[in-house]
């Protein structure tokens, strides 16, 4: 009796393991039959585009909800150690929605205070493998969506600097106006600006065409009232008497 319950449960065991590896080569290729659930040739390790086999169209698909987060109060640590076999670099790729606008904390965030909104971003950390104060926060592609306004956002950008360590480049809109009798404007510098990166100046409104007027400026001096020449970098300009807009891109 004993040696046909032991039987019993064997089967029973052996069907469970059957079940729970099928269903698991099924969350590996979610949009085919079970049969044809294995991808192990292919280069994506998921797959769960739509398909008629499981949505009865092949219009009907689902989303991946990502983990929501708001990185103004995330702060990264690793209680009881980190595995670095699992992650060589320190938390270098993990993806989050971010949910908060402001910044991020001044410590235990990467480098701290980056300007963040909502939207998907990922933390870069490549150089790091033991400490996460190197690491920035960077949105994904054209992620966040943040209209420029009067406080700076982050962009896409990274300029890697002769020190090789990659610096964020930021972005800043606002105004001037000229009296059409001196090349000398005044651009504000924003709080923290070591570096110009590049400017767009334009016109939304005022007289003449509202086009991009120039994307150069003669100088630029940090800090200082009538801090700006326009024109370009050969050539000082004095712009006819207007109200011009403008991005000015920076680093810190």
């Amino acid at each position: 009796m004993k040696n046909y319950i032991y039987s019993k449960l064997g089967l029973a065991f052996a069907v469970c393991a059957f079940m729970f590896s099928t269903n698991t080569q099924a969350q590996i290729k979610a949009n085919q039959t079970i049969a044809n659930a294995s991808i192990n040739s292919s280069t994506a390790f998921l797959d769960a585009a739509s398909s008629v086999t499981w949505n009865g169209s092949s219009t009907l698909g689902k989303g991946m909800l990502f983990p929501r987060t708001d990185l103004t109060q995330l702060v990264l640590t690793n209680n009881g150690g980190f595995l670095a076999g699992n992650n060589p670099n320190r938390f270098d790729g993990i993806i989050v929605y971010n949910t908060a606008t402001g910044n991020t904390p001044a410590t235990g965030s990467g480098i701290g205070n980056q300007p963040v909104a909502p939207g998907f971003y990922y933390f870069s950390n490549p150089g790091s493998p033991t400490a996460v104060t190197t690491g920035q926060w960077i949105a994904v592609g054209a992620s966040p969506k943040v209209t420029i306004g009067t406080n700076e956002v982050a962009t896409n950008t990274l300029i890697n600097v002769s020190t090789g360590v990659d610096k964020q480049v930021y972005a800043i809109k606002g105004s001037f106006t000229t009296t059409g009798t001196s090349t000398s404007v005044t651009i504000p510098s924003p709080t923290g600006m070591t570096s110009l990166y590049g400017i767009t100046i334009y016109k939304v409104n005022g007289t003449g065409n509202k086009v991009v007027y120039s994307r150069d400026l003669y100088s630029y001096n940090i800090g200082a009232t009538n801090n700006a020449i326009t024109g370009s970098p050969s050539m000082s300009v004095v712009y006819p008497a207007d109200t011009y807009d403008y991005v000015l891109e920076y680093i810190k």
